[in-house]
């Protein structure tokens, strides 16, 4: 029984010089090229999920659907790909405007948005750690840096140190944070033991024990118990930062004005 239409014509049978074919094969969509920024891509794909633990060249090569030996052909290494990552950190970012009237303000918006940068990838503060920014891509980032404390006034010996001390700090920080932030996450899962306490109580513990101590032989972790550990990650990094810009403001030449600064710049920490 035939589902045609009355009236449909019927086809004729092949005609016995037709060539059998063979079916038409499917056509793949076509697949997105594979790039280095494609790779870097899935590699903080992969880093943000694993950590840098858990990041490899077969886990990257896995997350874009290629063989490994596709990835060589754009990155030459694990370790390429790590500084390619770091790299990448920097598109898009001002670098500071060297003004000596508010070279203090300048520094602590470069370590504000370093901060947020490295937060902004699982352990990348690892990653930043291990690679030195004198690469092309970089270097004007380390050359503004510098210009910043020459311009104020900073001695050549300070100015060099300083761009160090300050990335250093950076780094230190933001990797302690993303330890506790692992913690948490570890917390909230279910998969710290019981016998450690949450994370988020321990400030609560610590402040506690402090106060505890004997006021003869710790009258200081006693006094200052209250203010030992704070919340805010963010009021700990902008004291931090002001303990460091106040100390190199003391290598002015006038130090009296660099003082005075420190004064009217307090309120502004935080």
């Amino acid at each position: 029984m035939s589902d045609a239409a009355p009236g449909t014509p019927v086809p004729p049978p092949p005609s016995p010089w037709e060539r059998e074919r063979p079916a038409r094969a499917r056509v793949a969509p076509a697949r997105t090229p594979l790039s280095r920024e494609r790779i870097v891509e899935a590699a903080y794909t992969v880093l943000d999920r694993q950590g840098l633990d858990g990041l490899s060249m077969r886990q990257v090569a896995a997350e874009l659907g290629v063989t490994v030996s596709a990835l060589y052909a754009h990155v030459s290494s694990k370790d390429d790909l790590l500084e390619l990552m770091y790299t990448r950190l920097f598109d898009g970012f001002e670098p500071p405007v060297a003004d000596p009237a508010r070279w203090r303000e300048a520094v602590r918006e470069y370590a504000r948005s370093g901060r947020r940068r490295l937060l902004s990838h699982r352990d990348m503060a690892r990653i930043s750690m291990a690679h030195v920014p004198f690469t092309a891509e970089l270097l004007p980032h380390v050359e503004a840096l510098l210009a910043v404390f020459r311009t104020a006034g900073l001695p050549d010996r300070i100015a060099a140190e300083a761009g160090d001390l300050i990335s250093t700090y950076i780094d230190g920080f933001t990797l302690e944070e993303g330890m506790w932030r692992d913690r948490a996450e570890q917390q909230s899962r279910g998969s710290v033991s019981p016998a450690r306490p949450d994370w988020r109580e321990m400030a609560d513990e610590m402040r506690d024990y402090f106060a505890s101590l004997p006021a003869a032989d710790f009258p200081h972790l006693r006094a200052l118990a209250g203010v030992m550990v704070t919340d805010s990650s963010d009021e700990r990094f902008d004291i931090g930062l002001e303990i460091i810009l106040r100390g190199l403001a003391s290598y002015l030449p006038d130090r009296a004005a660099g003082a005075a600064a420190d004064t009217s710049e307090a309120s502004g920490t935080g």
